[in-house]
């Protein structure tokens, strides 16, 4: 690996500066998008921005681009970065790090003396995990079109606000970088900075300094959205991410790496099934004369386990909403959200129903992520789906695990989900990063005492790199070590020096991307074709599809 670790042990200091906001009293994080401690994570990017002299602009969506030198006159750029929010409950590093990786690398660029043949970028996407509207990467789908502006604005958060309404609420005016130095000593955010409603500043060319409102103004309702000018300076996109599993940490000693090379995102989805009851009393309805909907619930719950096992996929039902949820009333509707994921296409599909699954059927095509070489490197190491371990995936035991799931379910042995009549929210195919690009990424990055290039893995985890890969944008993404594996829980963790490491790498890539005489070509996308649409959030029409095969 070349390049300098001038600013590797910048990232901590980083992370440092942010670690209070928006923390729960878990110790995780409540980071949701638009909300207080957001704008100022956004005022924080926009003032570390400022303190380098970059340039920050605000794409039609909302995602924030930070520049070195002039996309426009100088362009395409390089572009690295990560978002800022968080689940609900979430670690510290999941997104963060990616972010203040970017900055940390820039400052070793120039710390080297690294003279670039074109601009670079860091940028900070909206709402990825898709915590608040229920529609993951939702800043990459909006700037890059995939779902329609007048769908994205629909989509409602718990309290019955839509993202209009929200953007709309939000104030423009200020200086982010003074606002977010008096919040950094412990003071409160008084005037959230950021999205005006009729003004198209930020949208067009780079300019307006990183000293305003987001650095240049802010979003326009009015053409909020896909933004073509946005997506023509990215020549190629690096995502730098904390590992979401135990690929890294489980390798044996000979073939030990703290980074790995991201190659493709499994097929993912969500669902959500509606469970109708009856609301009556809990003290006066004989239980043979009650219709509860909690009962159902708790079948699903086990068919969704038994499902996902027969299918070597991985399902999950953790969020719930329970109507009127009093103590002492028997439910009237119980909603479920279902999350699958799985190496191939036809195995999500098969979790909810079998082939074809919902919403019609998929090129067979699509689903085959994992076949196929790496360049010439021979074939992408993939983190396996089942564990001998007692409770499947992840190695983890606990009441149901193992083989405690009598595998029924309410269409039979086996049969899926389909009687359940899951109801498609988001749906994101398989993609493939670019594999010229993943393979010259491994050789820059390496293996510390070895000749071996970096591993080249596949994961689980949805990234906005994916969605970026499914427009056709040469992306690639970094995987730092997590020496547990956990991710999306307080106890998500990568080493200092791991996280060193990583900046090391960040830098070796960007260097060797900034100072190339060409960039990797795009692509153009193709998006696979799916019948019948889904049910966002907020009840309305989301595009069933999204990306490449």
């Amino acid at each position: 690996m070349t390049g300098s670790g001038a600013g590797a042990s910048a990232a901590a200091g980083l992370l440092g500066a942010i670690a209070d906001v928006g923390r729960a009293s878990s110790g995780g994080y409540e980071r949701f998008a638009w909300t207080v401690h957001d704008l100022a994570l956004r005022e924080w990017f926009a003032a570390e921005a400022a303190a380098r002299g970059l340039d920050v602009t605000t794409d039609r969506a909302g995602n924030q681009w930070a520049w070195w030198g002039d996309p426009d006159a100088d362009g395409p750029g390089v572009v690295t970065g990560s978002h800022l929010d968080s689940v609900p409950g979430g670690g510290a590093f999941d997104g963060p790090l990616g972010v203040v990786s970017a900055f940390a690398a820039l400052d070793a660029l120039r710390a080297s003396g690294v003279v670039p043949a074109r601009p670079l970028a860091i940028v900070n996407f909206s709402d990825e995990e898709g915590a608040r509207f229920g529609l993951a990467c939702l800043g990459s789908r909006a700037v890059t079109g995939t779902v329609s502006a007048d769908r994205l604005l629909a989509l409602r958060d718990r309290t019955g606000d839509s993202l209009a309404d929200v953007l709309g609420r939000v104030s423009p005016g200020g200086s982010g970088a003074s606002r977010w130095s008096g919040l950094s000593r412990g003071s409160s955010l008084s005037r959230p900075g950021g999205v005006s409603t009729s003004s198209t500043s930020g949208v067009g060319g780079v300019g307006g300094g990183a000293n305003g409102s987001w650095g240049s103004g802010g979003v326009s309702l009015e053409h909020y959205g896909r933004d073509d000018e946005a997506l023509a300076r990215i020549g190629v996109f690096v995502e730098l991410h904390v590992e979401q599993g135990r690929y890294l940490a489980d390798l044996p000693a000979d073939e030990a790496a703290p980074v790995a090379v991201g190659a493709a995102i499994w097929p993912h989805g969500r669902w959500r099934v509606d469970l109708a009851g009856e609301a009556n009393h809990a003290g006066t309805t004989p239980l043979a004369h009650r219709h509860d909907p909690m009962l159902d619930l708790a079948r699903l719950i086990t068919d969704v386990r038994a499902a996902a096992e027969h299918a070597g996929a991985l399902a999950t039902l953790a969020k719930v909403e329970v109507e009127p949820n009093g103590v002492n009333a028997i439910p009237s509707r119980v909603r479920a959200w279902i999350d699958a994921r799985a190496e191939t296409e036809d195995a999500v599909l098969a979790v909810l129903g079998g082939p074809g699954g919902v919403g019609g059927a998929v090129p067979a095509e699509a689903g085959q992520m994992t076949a196929g070489p790496v360049a010439e490197r021979g074939p992408v190491e993939q983190p396996g789906l089942r564990s001998s371990a007692p409770g499947g995936p992840g190695g983890r035991g606990g009441p149901g695990a193992g083989g405690g799931l009598s595998g029924l379910s309410r269409s039979g042995v086996f049969g899926g989900l389909g009687e359940w009549a899951p109801v498609e929210e988001s749906w994101t195919p398989a993609t493939v990063f670019d594999p010229a690009l993943a393979a010259r990424l491994a050789d820059v990055v390496g293996r510390p005492g070895s000749e071996l290039p970096a591993p080249v893995i596949g994961t689980g985890a949805g990234h906005d790199a994916g969605i970026l890969a499914a427009a056709g944008v040469p992306t690639a993404m970094l995987f730092v070590r997590n020496p547990t594996g956990v991710s999306h829980s307080p106890a998500e963790h990568a080493e200092q020096s791991d996280c060193d490491a990583g900046v090391e790498a960040l830098t070796a890539v960007l260097a060797d991307l900034l100072t190339t005489p060409a960039l990797p070509r795009g692509r153009s996308a193709t998006p696979v074709a799916r019948a019948g649409p889904a049910v966002g959030s907020a009840g309305s029409a989301v595009p069933a599809r999204q990306g490449l095969p």
